[in-house]
């Protein structure tokens, strides 16, 4: 049922739906609350205790303050009920100034603390008393997320109209074997209903319970008939020969670690097999992904079959191509059969000849960047198929790589990823997907000293680090958040602190990078980092994964609170790549403890702790990243709830061993095709 069909939708308020997807009445009523506020549990200011409170009251004596520490602000005001007054202070929020009626009664809710010497409430989230319906029942409300223009009061407005609506939606989920006792007649309708309108917290909870196990089950029946679509597909077996991978072992200039030797060893085993393999090779940073790919593909050389190599930027692309190129040549020697390598990217000279070499065979191993994809690309026989940081390639994307293989068959996928993903996220989203894990990192890596350090410090503890290391001729990464200064951004922009920097340090070069910049003076900048002709490369995130300058040792994040623990992790990983010590500062503004995320971050550099960490503090949001293809977009599900992972997880199970049932159900077929085509890795 369309938008503007629901009460009180007009054509501007239907274009401001629209605008953040909420299309139609099912988009509105899966637009869930954020949180809840207990409105029942309201004290007077004069019966207050330190921890989380609400108050009921009027605010005046507005002002903001702007402190000594750069950028920082601070909003004060008090609070007024007719048992008393506490002062309430923001940091960097200078429209709360001007946001509250000084006549009005709200709801503030926030921590209640002793700070200074003095008591204070910090940072609290404010409510309208007027929006919150004033009978006793109702006093439980629930909190929605500001969506671009629509105001959360529109929504509640919205969904009071809809309300007698809700008895009519439809069950979603199947009656099988193996269903939890929750799942019943009209369970689906009964949850909706209660997350919007609870009575008590009892209600929300049990909503929350059914809407997760929902998702669950959703996420896992897709995963389930990925594998099974997978199974059904042909390949050409690769026929595994142990002692030609021995000797290629045997010649490497390093010894291989235990988990290499593992991960190639399970690899090899399932490129001999007819169906195609479709493994996930996750490794941290520096792991050596690379050798391990590289050992797949002499075996597709020595078996007669091509092997391609999928990477997101031009610069890794050159980086993989420079790295094997190497390792081949120091083989060649020892071996009969090395694979013939070649790089395809959208700067290579003589495409035409190259792509002519392709079709014919002469080139065995092609590494390349989108340019592998156009429809002029043809192979002699693709067997392998090799995608780097897949999260970065659109279903579409990958798919086209998949189809250059042999009639009729499907090549063998290995998909390399730096971002670790937490265990349970895997068993969920990729079901029985076939993981290999590279969690030792090579002898000789330098561990990386993490330190939180406050802007303020940064002049005695900071500049002296730098000036040492640089005198040394290594390199330094510095990350900013934001391209330019904002009005509503306290962030540093890239531009103003590269200007900094070169006051700073006169004496060396100051590079600078960011998205903005056209792939070409991206690349040369990076090259120019790459052979040390800059010093200090300034630049927002778009550093890549993978990008290796050895001689680049200490990293500096700004504004390191604005960030994920993921991403914290992965830049990091710019450094520590050569036989020196490394060094990373995670700079932060403002008053206050550091957030668990970066003391996390301080104390570990293992990436899959931290990723389980990360999915403890914030949900699965974006581990596998939004840029092409969607995100997971997981409302309710928390993937740490290993007991209502398994209740869904058997309910897929047992459906899915009759996958022609689903078109009996249409609605829940068309919500699990959209979660195939984003956890589908083949």
């Amino acid at each position: 049922m369309p938008i503007e069909e629901v009460k009180g939708v007009g054509p501007k308020t239907a274009a401001a739906l629209r605008k953040v997807n909420l299309c139609t009445v099912g988009d509105l009523i899966y637009c869930l609350p954020r949180l809840y506020e207990n409105y029942q549990t309201t004290t007077t200011i004069e019966d207050l205790h330190p921890g989380k409170v609400v108050v009921r009251g009027k605010i005046s004596d507005l002002h903001v303050i702007r402190t000594s520490r750069k950028r920082l602000t601070i909003t004060q005001g008090v609070i007024r009920d007719e048992t008393g007054a506490i002062r309430t202070l923001w940091f960097n929020q200078p429209y709360r100034a001007k946001q509250f009626d000084e006549n009005r009664e709200y709801y503030f809710t926030g921590k209640y603390e002793l700070k200074g010497g003095r008591y204070q409430l910090t940072s609290p989230s404010a409510t309208l008393v007027q929006d919150v319906e004033t009978d006793a029942t109702a006093s439980f409300q629930p909190i929605y997320s500001a969506k671009s223009a629509i105001k959360p009061q529109t929504f509640h407005k919205l969904l009071e109209g809809l309300k007698p609506k809700f008895s009519e939606i439809p069950d979603l989920l199947p009656f099988t074997d193996g269903c939890s006792d929750f799942v019943t007649p009209g369970a689906r309708a009964e949850a909706l209903f209660n997350s919007h309108f609870p009575e008590q917290p009892e209600d929300a909870e049990r909503a929350r319970k059914y809407l997760a196990y929902e998702e669950l089950f959703e996420l896992i029946l897709a995963a389930k008939l990925n594998k099974q679509e997978n199974q059904r597909l042909r390949s050409i077996p690769l026929q595994f020969d142990a002692n030609f991978t021995k000797s290629i072992v045997r010649n490497l200039p390093f010894h291989l670690t235990g988990a290499q030797r593992r991960a190639t060893w399970e690899i090899l085993q399932d490129m001999g097999r007819s169906t195609p393999m479709n493994r996930l090779l996750q490794g941290d940073v520096g792991s050596g992904k690379t050798i391990v790919a590289a050992l797949a593909a002499t075996e597709a050389t020595k078996n007669g079959h091509q092997t391609a190599l999928l990477a997101p930027t031009a610069i890794l692309a050159t980086q993989h191509f420079e790295s094997l190129g190497k390792l081949f040549s120091g083989l060649r020697t020892h071996l009969v059969k090395i694979p013939r390598i070649a790089l395809l990217t959208g700067a290579t000279r003589g495409k035409w000849q190259l792509k002519k070499a392709i079709q014919s065979g002469e080139i065995d191993f092609v590494v390349g960047t989108h340019a592998l994809l156009t429809d002029d690309t043809n192979f002699h026989s693709l067997a392998f198929c090799i995608i780097d940081e897949q999260h970065r390639f659109g279903v579409g994307q990958r798919h086209k790589l998949l189809l250059k293989s042999p009639d009729n068959t499907a090549p063998h996928l290995l998909s390399m990823t730096a971002t670790p993903i937490p265990r349970s996220l895997q068993l969920t989203l990729f079901g029985d997907l076939d993981v290999s894990l590279l969690n030792e990192l090579p002898p000789g890596r330098q561990p990386i000293e993490t330190k939180i350090l406050s802007e303020t410090n940064q002049h005695d503890d900071l500049y002296p680090k730098m000036r040492e290391l640089l005198a040394k001729g290594q390199q330094i990464y510095w990350i900013c958040q934001v391209i330019e200064e904002k009005n509503s951004n306290t962030a540093t922009p890239v531009k103003k602190q590269a200007k900094k920097l070169t006051e700073l340090f006169p004496n060396y070069q100051v590079g600078l990078l960011h998205g903005k910049m056209k792939p070409d003076e991206k690349d040369a900048i990076m090259a120019d980092f790459a052979n040390n002709k800059i010093q200090i490369l300034v630049s927002t995130t778009v550093v890549e994964v993978g990008v290796n300058v050895p001689n680049a040792n200490m990293i500096v994040i700004q504004d390191a609170e604005n960030y994920g623990l993921a991403q914290l992790h992965q830049l990091r990983g710019r450094v520590g790549r050569g036989d020196q010590p490394a060094s990373c500062f995670l700079l932060t503004t403002g008053e206050g403890k550091p957030s668990r995320r970066l003391r996390e971050m301080e104390k570990s550099t293992d990436g899959f702790h931290l990723a389980e960490v990360d999915l403890k503090i914030r949900g699965p949001g974006e581990i596998y990243g939004s840029q092409q293809h969607g995100e997971l977009n997981l409302q309710v599900a928390n993937l740490t709830d290993t007991e209502l992972i398994s209740q869904a997880s058997n309910h897929a199970g047992e459906f899915a061993t009759h996958p022609e049932e689903l078109q009996n159900y249409p609605e829940l077929a068309q919500r699990i095709r959209k979660y195939q085509q984003l956890t589908t890795l083949n």
